[in-house]
């Protein structure tokens, strides 16, 4: 720490305790994050490579996936190599600069951001190929792909400027122990020497603008969806033309429910280590997951698989 005013030192470092309370099992973690993040590269790394050598999968719903699977890699990477670390005890691990720690939620809120946005441009493109099929190829042309992609990750990436400012205008002067495995918001803003209520307004009002924007284009979609199914006479048809978007509902099911139960809930009583398990559900659980939704559930995935790594298994379901 270095002299800020008076008797008060401004934190220059802090320190992650990470699970303090599993001393005992901290390398059964170690191995079992570690898988988890090698099974989150892989399975993404190969959404995107079936995609980019398949030309049958060369269609805009693919192309969101690419973008949502080079996300995820992301998204996993900024939390997980560091907590890693703060596992097997390696000299410093558990230690991240001021500005390293600013950084890193930059980014993560960044990256969760732009999944929202994502999120819902793939939302769109499944109303428009469900509602509006013979108007999708002008609707949703490469063009339009590409600036609904630019838009999403422009607007991500403009989220967390305001609430990092802010952030980097209080005064941190100790204790520096942050209870949480990665620099996030809510346990940052509890070491904080300021008055925080304008800043955690600020966090709530941006993440709910974040959530209700996206999660509104998504439901109009899906509400116009349904409304169609409805008059699809044949069940068979209906249920084939619900099927293209179960994939897509399961995964936004998944992030929206817990993000919404971590930013955007009323102050309740609950457990920091509560709050942990469910970050680690997003931020690390649901990244594994979203591949395997999209593969297990999704027909062309699951052949595209087959015939790039010619694997039995997937042409056999």
């Amino acid at each position: 720490m270095k002299p800020y005013t008076k008797n008060w030192t401004q934190v220059t470092e802090f320190v992650m305790m990470g699970f303090a309370g599993v001393h005992e099992a901290h390398l059964l973690f170690f191995i079992l994050f570690l898988t988890m993040y090698v099974f989150t590269l892989v399975e993404n790394l190969a959404i995107i490579l079936v995609v980019g050598l398949d030309h049958r999968l060369w269609r805009p719903m693919y192309f969101f996936l690419t973008h949502l699977s080079c996300l995820e890699i992301w998204y996993t990477s900024v939390t997980v190599p560091k907590m890693l670390t703060g596992f097997i005890g390696v000299d410093g691990g558990k230690n991240i600069s001021y500005a390293g720690c600013l950084s890193q939620l930059f980014i993560f809120t960044f990256l969760g951001a732009t999944e929202c946005f994502l999120l819902a441009a793939m939302a769109y493109d499944r109303y428009v190929a469900i509602c509006m099929p013979l108007h999708y190829g002008a609707l949703v042309s490469w063009g339009t792909c590409i600036r609904l992609a630019a838009a999403c990750w422009l607007g991500g990436f403009l989220t967390p400027i305001l609430p990092i400012y802010l952030m980097s205008q209080l005064t941190f002067c100790g204790p520096n122990v942050i209870d949480h495995f990665f620099c996030d918001a809510s346990p940052l803003l509890a070491l904080s020497c300021s008055d925080v209520t304008w800043k955690e307004t600020v966090d709530f009002l941006v993440s709910l603008a974040v959530l209700l924007a996206s999660s509104m284009v998504i439901a109009v979609s899906y509400g116009n969806i349904v409304w169609t199914l409805l008059h699809i006479r044949s069940v068979a048809e209906r249920w084939k033309a619900f099927s293209t978007c179960a994939a897509h509902l399961t995964v936004v099911s998944l992030f929206y429910g817990t993000l919404f139960f971590m930013y955007v809930r009323t102050k309740v009583t609950s457990s920091i280590n509560f709050n942990k398990v469910v970050s680690v559900f997003y931020s690390i659980v649901t990244p594994i997951l979203n591949p395997l939704i999209y593969s297990l559930r999704n027909k062309e995935v699951k052949g595209a698989l087959g015939r790039v790594f010619s694997l039995k298994f997937w042409k056999g379901q």
